[in-house]
């Protein structure tokens, strides 16, 4: 017999806005504690050192986590230039030292090199595995590290101010799986300079943005007031990008139960000319669909053959 989770039945999204000193496990648990939800999850991870946009999923929003795991994300970071460090920003060793101060225009003229897709190699201090164990325990362990560089995408990348002669303030959207300190690292060698990420702070993920983001002190006064729940989004924010299909009482017990539903031949072809590529999870998502009951999430499903069939069902 299933053992009974502890927590209250709480759905929907939560966009945090990561405090420093916090891992994004660490953050998600005091959240947590806050709605005391049963069940609970978040999106991508940011260092204790950043701060930003952390999407958490609570309840049955937990079952779309899986198709914000490839979302762009986009970031502000800031370069000091000076100093290099072995976990590349501010909490690491010094590892290299130079006088070189990078000027703006040279600055400017190096990064269309890292538009597009391009190789990078993850920072010795990331979750990246190697042989099976995660980089930053065998850099702690004292071994040296060098993973291997793997194809990122990095669709923006401008420089955003120039405060002093010691720091550049950058902004890059990007793909999955791509690394800021390793984009400093890399920007740094190529003006032939040292510098480490001192500030960094993730502005969207997704769908979810900084605007939509609440601080932790103002999520804990909400919860003093017994009012935190009023931080929740519904958990269909996070497919806003997928078609939505209006569906019947039938129709949406139909689909609970694991079965497809027969679309109108309208609404095939509506879900048709509003198909686009698209790949979730790594699967071909170009004709799903998002069946609603009045405007409550009933199921994620494939429209195909004339039929809509159940990939996901939410129990709300």
């Amino acid at each position: 017999m299933a053992r009974k989770r502890k927590g209250d039945p709480v759905h929907g999204w939560l966009v945090l806005d990561k405090p420093v000193g916090l891992t994004s496990t660490q953050a998600l648990g005091k959240v947590r504690r806050l709605l005391n939800a049963a069940k609970a999850g978040h999106v991508g991870t940011l260092d204790p050192l950043a701060t930003g946009v952390l999407p958490l999923a609570f309840g049955e929003a937990t079952k779309t986590v899986p198709l914000l795991e490839g979302a762009e994300k986009t970031y502000r970071f800031t370069i000091q230039w000076g100093r290099s460090t072995d976990t590349l920003d501010a909490e690491g060793d010094v590892t290299g030292q130079s006088d070189v101060r990078p000027a703006r225009e040279a600055i400017e003229a190096a990064l269309p090199q890292f538009l597009g897709e391009i190789l990078q190699a993850p920072p010795a201090y990331s979750a990246v595995k190697i042989d099976g164990k995660r980089a930053y325990d065998l850099a702690r362990a004292g071994q040296d590290v060098a993973p291997e560089p793997r194809p990122v995408q990095i669709h923006e990348l401008f420089l955003t101010d120039t405060p002093d002669a010691d720091h550049a303030v950058l902004e890059m959207r990007c793909g999955s799986g791509t690394y800021v300190r390793s984009l400093a690292r890399d920007l740094a060698s190529a003006l032939g300079a040292e510098g480490h990420v001192s500030a960094l702070r993730r502005i969207r993920t997704g769908p979810f943005g900084e605007a939509q983001s609440i601080p932790m002190d103002a999520l804990e006064d909400l919860a003093h007031k017994a009012r935190v729940l009023e931080a929740l989004e519904p958990v269909q924010t996070a497919l806003d990008d997928i078609p939505a299909l209006a569906v019947t009482g039938e129709e949406a017990f139909k689909l609970k139960q694991g079965r497809p539903i027969v679309l109108l031949p309208r609404q095939a072809q509506e879900l048709k000319a509003r198909a686009r590529p698209r790949r979730i999870a790594g699967k071909d998502a170009s004709r799903w669909a998002l069946a609603l009951l009045n405007d409550e999430p009933v199921a994620l499903g494939d429209a195909r053959a004339g039929k809509l069939t159940p990939l996901r069902v939410f129990n709300l």
